[in-house]
């Protein structure tokens, strides 16, 4: 039977569209190639790491798909609120039936026994066996920030390998279905689902009835609109797959095959959770499978119809520039497949080398953790002129889009791996600031609540400036454009929106160097006047756009704000003093901080500040470690993920570096708390505190900013593909 799949967005031409929307498993490395999707043929350095959760389906604020246990069979699957998102899968072995992924509330079919695990940038590589066959499962998203169009696609694909093990024949089914629930907010809205068919491909889609498209927007909320699809190839032997209910994974468990027709009449359609959840179901007949390797693969996606509102416009998502239709996109993803699988290999292996040449495996390891996770937290998106916006949500924090103060610790990453992409952070944010909207001197906060990007909500929002953060993000924006510039090597971005740059520099010189009662970005701290790190922030930025006149040939503008900046330097490095370190406040003896905003001093190459600041303050925390890290400041034993990766890179020492990241690695090794990758947390209990599947975990890329000849290589490879 065929639906109506030419629900689409307005203003699109149409075409022939499918549209509408226990014991720890170790990071233990594969040390065999077979099948698609396979784990590198040498064995990586990076550290063996536990993962907190581990990344399946990730791709964006909504499309976001974890195992949050030690086994994929541990539990159900999650998006990264914690939100069940069901994806089971069952391997039928000569009539027996294993589960390989998931767990329902019946639980009924034993576990195969999981043997590895690995994560890497941009795949989830898990190894399941039993004594008669050994099952590969391959999660691999392509997000290549060095290639837009690739990154922005939103498709994973979920790839099985399955040989014998005893060197028998066995006759083997795969198994694998998904909850409706991926494409709804509630568990209780109404969805319906169909199938269809494209050349090559046969679909399964669920999205839900009422399809509000940008209407809800929050924190803890998960996509109401637009439908998930699974693609089957027809290319890769016999499949049957049913747009159905949970019952016909019953039916699959008892006779091994799926029923021959649709669940697609009324009354059960629409519906949410009775009588039987509505699932997407797949079987895919493998036959007698021995020695040699046999695979198989499906695709996984998300068409969102449109995916940001910003100023009250609707824009599109970015792959939209490519495809002019899901149908194409899915057609196109799917022939290129095997290239994509082949450059994400080797994209993987590069990457993960340098890693470990820069700051060591245990710090690859946090980085590589950190890769799908600081891309999945933001949507990519075109304006009308087709303009990237490359917009972050504030995850379990306060929901808001394109927070400054979340760019900004997020920002090294990007600005190492494509600042292509850092243009396309800052664009939306300078944009707003120049409208009539925002009527203040310095950097607004936010640009709303994702997925409304209409105007600033936090604090005072646009109305007063209670509870903003006057300081902090005028000093983002102004370090993000100077870093920006450093990594194009020219300051053309910056000469854009050099009147707006210049407004923020001159609220710097009036209030940066001693800050008033104001916020920070560890807002969570309370207001703190004379906040000596985010001084040290504004004295960086007056620096960097000094930096950023003299690379415009503005030699008075140049010396004016250089000037200024070395002079406040001075009287920080006096003020500050106490002792063996420097103080959290300046007119509070006996507190500290850890001064992560200084390690621009020597990345950009400033040179502000003397070496011995550096240097005391490193000496300084290594006495301050507990079992998980260094604390924030003297006000709590918690820490943050991010500054504490950018406070290592200040040691010049490599050492030191390891010393201080070694918590880090030990945190995310023994947390109880199964959640996406937390940047706030107890360095005594490696609790959480607050935060989940934020982007600013992009952070602790800095390290491989302060490594140039790394820099250059990756930052110019990604710019010569995106010129």
């Amino acid at each position: 039977m065929r639906a109506d799949f030419e629900v689409r967005p307005q203003n699109i031409e149409k075409g022939n569209e499918v549209h509408p929307t226990a014991k720890s498993i170790h990071f233990i490395f594969l040390f065999f190639v077979f099948g698609a999707c396979a784990a590198q043929s040498q064995q990586s350095s990076v550290a063996p790491l536990r993962a907190p959760a581990t990344p399946l389906v990730v791709h964006d604020p909504y499309f976001s798909v974890w195992s949050m246990t030690d086994r994929l069979t541990g539990g159900p699957t999650r998006h990264w609120t914690g939100e069940r998102q069901g994806l089971v899968g069952i391997l039928r072995v000569d009539g027996k039936n294993y589960r390989f992924l998931g767990k329902d509330d019946d639980d009924s079919v034993p576990p195969l026994e999981e043997t590895s695990r690995q994560i890497t940038p941009t795949r989830t590589i898990v190894t399941q066996q039993n004594a008669q066959i050994e099952l590969q499962i391959c999660f691999l998203t392509p997000s290549i920030p060095d290639d837009l169009d690739v990154m922005a696609r939103p498709v994973t694909y979920l790839t099985w390998t399955v040989r014998s093990r005893d060197g028998r024949q066995h006759d083997v089914v795969l198994y694998f279905d998904a909850d409706a629930a991926l494409a709804t907010n509630r568990r209780d809205e109404d969805v319906v689902w169909s199938r269809d068919r494209v050349p090559g491909l046969n679909l399964l889609r669920v999205g839900t009835e009422q399809q509000p498209v940008l209407v809800n927007w929050g924190d803890d909320l998960r996509i109401d609109w637009g439908y998930f699809y699974i693609a089957v190839p027809d290319t890769q032997g016999p499949a049957t797959t049913v747009a159905g209910n949970e019952d016909d994974r019953d039916n699959f468990i008892h006779a091994g095959s799926l029923p021959d027709e649709d669940d697609l009449e009324q009354p059960r359609m629409p519906q949410s959770r009775h009588p039987s959840i509505p699932t997407l179901n797949v079987a895919l007949a493998l036959g007698k499978i021995g020695s040699s390797p046999v695979s198989r693969h499906v695709l996984l996606a998300y068409d969102d119809l449109y995916s940001i509102e910003y100023m009250h416009q609707r824009l599109l998502p970015y792959w939209r520039r490519q495809f002019p239709t899901f149908s194409t996109l899915l057609r196109g993803a799917e022939h290129d497949y095997p290239v994509l699988e082949q450059r994400a290999e080797k994209y993987d292996a590069d990457l993960e080398k340098d890693l470990v040449s820069a700051g060591g495996p245990e710090y690859a390891a946090i980085a590589v953790l950190a890769f799908r996770q600081a891309i999945a937290a933001h949507k990519l998106v075109e304006d009308e002129n087709g303009v990237p916006f490359f917009m972050p949500k504030e995850n379990f924090s306060n929901g808001s889009i394109s927070t400054v103060d979340v760019l900004y610790p997020s920002v090294p990453m990007f600005l190492f791996l494509n600042p292509r992409l850092v243009e396309a952070q800052l664009e939306p944010v300078v944009r707003y600031a120049q409208t009539s909207h925002w009527k203040f001197p310095f950097a607004p906060h936010d640009l709303g609540v994702y997925p409304l990007a209409n105007g600033q909500l936090y604090g005072g929002g646009e109305v007063s400036e209670d509870d903003q953060m006057p300081v902090e993000e005028s000093g983002n924006m102004i370090l993000m454009f100077g870093a920006l510039a450093h990594a194009e090597h020219n300051a053309d971005f910056a000469s854009k929106y050099w009147p707006l740059l210049t407004k923020w520099a001159e609220y710097l010189l009036a209030k940066g160097f001693d800050p008033e009662n104001q916020l920070c970005t560890d807002d969570f701290a309370g207001h703190l006047a004379h906040n000596t790190n985010l001084s040290i922030k504004a004295i960086e930025a007056l620096a960097a756009f000094s930096q950023l006149a003299q690379m415009r040939g503005d030699a008075a503008v140049a010396k004016k704000y250089g000037d200024a900046a070395r002079a406040m330097t001075t009287q920080w490095v006096s003020m500050a003093a106490d002792g063996d370190h420097y103080r959290l406040a300046f007119d509070k003896p006996s507190t500290w901080s850890q001064k992560y905003n200084l390690v621009w001093d020597t990345i950009l190459g400033l040179h502000m500040f003397p070496g011995k600041v550096a240097q005391k303050e490193v000496a300084f925390y290594k006495t301050k470690l507990n079992t998980f890290g260094v604390p924030l400041d003297n006000r709590a034993q918690y820490t943050k993920l991010d500054w504490t990766i950018w406070s290592a890179t200040l040691a010049t020492s490599p050492d030191d570096f390891r010393t201080l990241v070694h918590p880090v690695y030990k945190f995310l090794n023994e947390t109880p708390d199964r959640v996406p990758m937390t940047d706030w947390y107890s360095t005594t209990t490696a609790h959480q505190v607050g935060f989940q599947a934020r982007s600013v975990v992009g952070g602790v890329y800095i390290k491989m900013l302060a490594e140039p000849g790394m820099w250059n290589k990756w930052n110019g490879l990604a710019l010569h593909k995106n010129p």
